[in-house]
This record gives C-alpha cells, structure tokens and sequence, in this order.
C-alpha cells in the first residue's frame, strides 16, 4: 500500500517554476519525508515548460529531474503530471493554443503533436530514473471538453478516446513499463453528457484513477460527519471497478482531501482517518494520494478559500492534525509487510447507466442520484458492496472471477 501527497511547494506555489529554488524545494520534502510517506506527485506547468509550440525549454526539464532526484534522496517516489493544465481553479494552457491562436486541445492536429512531444520529453528525460513511478497525462484535463469551463474544447467520447490513447502512448514510448495513467474529475463518472467516460477512467493506462471531493454535493446532502461524506473516496473506487477489463485491475485514489468549509477544520482528521479506514477495505487499491502536501500561502490572491488550507502542513510546515492521522496511518500500514488484505467483496449492486460506453444514465451514480444514495445505504449498515454493471449482472464467470455470489439492484434495496 502506497502513501503519498501531491506537493505544492511553500514558496510561490506552483509558479515555484519561474523562480525554481532546489534548497526550498528540499526542505519541503524534508517535512513530507518526515510523515512518512513513500511518493509524491508533481506539477510543471504547461506554459513554462513548453511556451511555444516547437520550444520545450531545456533549462526546465532539467529542474524537473533534479527535483525528481531530491525526492529520491529522501526515499521519495515520484509521479509527473503532464499538462497542467488546470490547477486550483486556475487554468495554465499556453498562449499557442488561445486568443488569436485559439485551436481545440483534443484535436487540432498540431496542438495534439506538440503536446505528444512534450509529454514524451518529460517521460524520456525520467525514464533512467528508479524514483520515477510515471507519468499522468494531465491534472483533469476533462475539464476543459465541456461545461461548466466558460470556454470549453467541445469533442465527443471517440475523440476523447484518440486523444488519450495518443496521449498515453507517447509516455509508454518514451519511458517503457512505467505506470503512465490519466486523471479526470468526477464528472466523467456522474455526468452522461460529458466526453469523457468511466469506461475511459477504468480501461485506458496502467491503473485507474479516482479523485474524491465532497464539496461535489456529498457533504452537502450527507453533512460532514454523514456516512456518505467518509465512504465517498472507496465508493469511486468501488464503482470504478464495474468497467475494468480485468479483476485485478489496480485504482489509484490519486486525489482526496478535506476541503472547508464542507469539511470544518476541526473535523478534518476525524474525516481524513474514515476516508482512508474506508478506502483500505477496497481490494485492488494501488495507493492513496492525499491533496495536499503544504498549504497555500494566503499572500497569493483569488484561490477560492477552500483551497488555501488543504495541506497536511501548513505554508511554514508544521505537521496539521490531517497530517498527523495520514502519518499514523502510513506507519500502521505502509511498507513491506504491512499492507491490508481486505477481504473480497461477495455482494455487488448492480449499475444501470444504459450503455457502458458511453453511459448516457450515468448521473444515477452522482450524489442524490438513486445508485449513489442505495449504495451508500448498504455500505453505512455496514456492507461491504461492489459494484456491476447491469450488462453483466447475470454473467456467472465475471462475477465469479470477482468473487461475487450476490446482486441486488437499486429497488432492492430502496
């Protein structure tokens, strides 16, 4: 079981890259060395890396690397996110592909080869490193394909597909056998319009990723201390699971954490510790990625306020009490020899979003919707469900590849 943070650096957050300082960036991984934590995922950004279209900068790939081998000093593994893209409500795409030179991110023929070049850069320069665990295309790149972004790169489910598979290619190409992967925010798994699909999330890369956030509606509904709120992470887990390929198929919970005022401050460990407690009893769990590593200096202006304080550490570094839950917990089940091994889980409610691929119904998953609110329903008694999709309800070799002996629907359980 692998425990880790996404790191926002203390000094400048990540415009840390216009004015990069290796001592700061070591005594940051320093104090997330010293929680205990064995990786940490990391964030150049797009238009400083790659600031035209044929110029990926020498000079920043080489800070890159040289903040991958701190990391690697220190015992740190290190996961690189590509196209950043979008970060903490602020978008960073280079001035090539807006305003006068506005083109569609997913399918202009040129914007696609630049950022297949520039991913393959960063991936071919890590590739001799033993710390670097792999790539991810980007930070929620999903976000910039519809609504609710004021200016969105409309395409449809094949284009997203092509997209990634081009995208994710380029890494494996670059650096063979890392776990490249892809991230989307949950709105590929509870909004049916959207171009990208579970089906995307659970077959495309090395592993799936799920990012968790209860201000989506859950803690709204189900208040901070509400069943719901701490299962939310191992429920897109367990629903990721309904369109993997395979069994065995690994999920990285690459981002959750507790943002205020959803989740008040004085909760925040109470929900960190029922967050990870939940996830460790899914199987097939790779690791848990805990958003974030620092807080954001409050110097820096119009984050919304959420984002200010999700650190395990404050801006000056000092542990927060997040911080000291996810340490405890690390040490109780981090490294050899001490990860869970939870137990199958027999029971399964079936999912019913029309087709798969596309999963035109899928808001029935999304917080209110009646597979979310049932699912919930079992597990808060104290079930331990698994997800199916209803294509496959009545397959007997996949659901006893899976260890599946029951199904209930949704009206069952209602």
């Amino acid at each position: 079981m692998r425990f880790g943070v996404n790191y926002t650096p203390t000094r400048g957050w990540f415009h840390h890259w216009l004015d990069f300082d290796l001592d700061e960036i070591r005594a940051d991984l320093d104090s997330v060395a010293a929680l205990g934590l064995d990786h940490i995922r990391v964030f150049p950004l797009w238009p400083v890396f790659q600031p035209n279209r044929t110029l990926i900068r020498p000079r920043a790939v080489e800070q890159l690397v040289s903040l991958v081998d701190a990391a690697g000093e220190r015992g740190l593994d290190v996961a690189v996110d590509g196209l950043q893209g979008h970060l903490s409500s602020f978008d960073f795409v280079p001035s090539w592909t807006t305003t006068w030179h506005r083109r569609n991110l997913f399918t202009d023929p040129d914007v696609v080869a630049a950022q297949e070049a520039y991913l393959a850069a960063l991936a071919g320069a890590l590739a001799d490193r033993p710390h670097f665990l792999g790539m991810t295309v980007g930070n929620e790149v999903n976000q910039f394909a519809g609504d609710p972004h004021p200016d969105p790169d409309r395409i449809g489910r094949k284009e997203a597909e092509r997209w990634l598979v081009r995208m994710l290619g380029a890494c494996e190409r670059a650096a063979p056998g890392r776990a490249h992967a892809h991230s989307s925010y949950d709105v590929a798994w509870y909004d049916g319009t959207h171009p990208f699909t579970p089906a995307h999330s659970a077959r495309l890369g090395a592993m799936t990723t799920v990012h968790s956030w209860v201000f989506n509606g859950t803690a709204q509904r189900h208040g901070p201390r509400g069943a719901a709120t701490g299962l939310h992470a191992a429920y897109l887990v367990e629903l990721s699971k309904a369109w993997a390929p395979a069994p065995d198929r690994r999920v990285w919970l690459q981002e959750v954490g507790a943002p205020a005022p959803h989740i008040p401050p004085g909760q925040a460990a109470a929900f960190t510790e029922a967050t990870v407690r939940a996830a460790l009893d899914c199987p097939g769990l790779w690791g848990i990625t805990w958003w974030c590593s620092h807080d954001v200096d409050r110097a820096l202006a119009d984050f919304p306020e959420l984002e200010y304080g999700l650190g395990l550490l404050t801006h000056d570094r000092r542990i927060k009490p997040a911080g000291g839950t996810i340490a405890r917990l690390a040490r109780e089940h981090g490294g050899a020899g001490n990860a869970p091994s939870p137990a199958v889980r027999s029971t399964a409610l079936a999912v019913d979003v029309g087709d798969p691929e596309a999963a035109p119904s899928r808001a029935v998953c999304a917080p209110g919707g009646p597979y979310f609110e049932a699912w919930m329903k079992l597990a808060a008694a104290g079930g331990r469900p698994a997800a199916v999709l209803a294509q496959r309800a009545g397959d007997a070799e996949h659901l006893a590849a899976r260890g599946i002996t029951e199904v209930l629907t949704v009206s069952q359980v209602s």
